[in-house]
């Protein structure tokens, strides 16, 4: 019954989304092969107990707005949503309330993550996080814009949708309201 529950409420996730913009599906991901590796939880410290398979996609390292180390891994086993926002973004401030709610009712179901760049600077990032109170949630501070290159994201206001192996099932431009309102007509 859980299983049934997280792939339904991934599949409402991604027809939500695709609904929501015009965004392109990725290439498939043929080619990367999975390794077995112990999955670190958000904050970064290795998570004793079971192993799960991680995609190439999600082998990457970040640092969040608050300097702590980020594994992509950690993220394998459940859907996530990646959000990536910019400080001075007025569509991302918006956003901000609705991602809180989101990841407050996904909590233990569905990774969500904030990426923070387009030249938000440190300051700008931890103030907007501070000031959308977005701290309950990693937010990953990605100035250079590797992740956003990682997930060919063109822009701020954009999300990206991976199933539970790390597999994009989904970009484009955010459309959170509705995602909350299917989120919390599921539960």
């Amino acid at each position: 019954m859980r299983v049934s529950y997280l792939a339904a409420l991934a599949a409402a996730v991604v027809m939500f989304t695709v609904g929501c913009g015009a965004g392109s599906t990725p290439p498939d991901q043929a080619g990367t092969t999975p390794t077995t590796i112990i999955v670190p939880s958000a904050t970064g410290q290795p998570t004793p107990g079971p192993t799960a398979t991680v995609s190439e996609t999600l082998r990457f390292s970040a640092t969040t707005v608050d300097g702590k180390s980020f594994e992509g891994a950690s993220l394998a086993g459940k859907p996530a949503v990646l959000w990536f926002w910019a400080s001075w973004c007025p569509k991302c401030r918006g956003d901000a309330a609705n991602v809180r709610d989101l990841q407050q009712q996904l909590t233990g179901k569905v990774n969500v993550v904030g990426v923070a760049g387009l030249g938000s600077g440190g300051d700008g990032m931890r103030k907007f996080v501070a000031d959308y109170q977005l701290s309950g949630f990693p937010q990953l501070a990605d100035d250079s814009g590797a992740v956003w290159k990682r997930f060919e994201v063109p822009s701020q206001h954009y999300a990206v949708v991976l199933d539970s192996t790390g597999k994009v099932v989904h970009r484009g431009p955010l459309n959170l309201t509705q995602l909350k309102q299917l989120v919390g007509g599921t539960s």
